[in-house]
């Protein structure tokens, strides 16, 4: 393993920052929902961003959104804080649009969330390379972390303690980033981009239990890995 990096256990709902085989940072977090999961990977973390705009995934346009847009487009959208926008970003006037053409098959523009306290990501985005098009951010709804079972995103990892790995990655850049930079920029609602420091390497697995304190912690198999495994190769055995 590298001498720093980042450790998100999905059925531990915990994101670790290691360095120098310390712990230096835990926090809670919340992963993606049984159906929609949060996808194993290796990456590293290259940037992030205060005060981020959530473009929408075709996958929730179609699957979640769509129907309920063309029940009432402008009543939908405008309660979830969405703006329809075309590929040079013109923002569209949602009752202008023909909504019973469109379909997975057949839509051309993007839906977007206006930045702001009450977006899906936040106020911190956290990005890093990875084909499957999620990330590390902020809620929301923080008040989901207090659940046990915190299975409940469509597949990015939502941390609790965002401003700490914030802090963490421009820690030896106190020139550029002094300790109440950041913040201030997210008490004036301000969007930065933060790049230029050493990346952290970001490994998101699975595992249902692990050494803590000394002992063995179990979680819950939240994907049913474990389940698979054993029907596998042992449903035939005897005993």
């Amino acid at each position: 393993m590298p001498t720093t990096y980042i450790w998100v256990n999905i059925p531990a709902y915990s994101m670790k920052i290691i360095d120098s085989d310390m712990i230096v940072m835990e926090s809670n977090v919340i992963v993606g929902q049984p159906k929609t999961r949060t996808p194993l990977l290796t990456s590293n973390v290259v940037n992030f961003i205060t005060y981020p705009q959530w473009t929408v995934p075709y996958s929730i346009i179609f699957k979640e959104m769509l129907p309920k847009i063309k029940a009432n487009p402008s009543g939908y959208l405008n309660k979830q804080n969405l703006m329809v926008v075309d590929n040079n970003d013109n923002v569209l006037n949602p009752d202008s649009l023909n909504w019973g053409k469109y379909n997975k098959n057949y839509f051309p523009y993007l839906i977007k969330q206006r930045q702001g306290d009450d977006n899906s990501l936040g106020v911190l985005k956290f990005n890093f390379v990875n084909k499957y098009d999620v990330y590390l951010h902020d809620t929301n709804a923080r008040w989901l972390f207090s659940k046990e079972n915190r299975a409940l995103s469509h597949g990015c990892v939502r941390i609790k303690d965002f401003m700490k790995l914030a802090d963490f990655l421009v820690r030896n850049d106190t020139l550029r980033f002094p300790s109440d930079t950041l913040r201030s920029w997210i008490n004036r609602k301000e969007k930065h981009y933060v790049t230029g420091f050493t990346r952290v390497p970001i490994f998101i697995r699975y595992f249902t239990c692990e050494e803590k304190n000394g002992g063995i912690r179990f979680y819950n198999d939240v994907y049913g890995e474990d389940r698979t495994l054993c029907q596998r190769y042992f449903d035939s055995k005897t005993l």
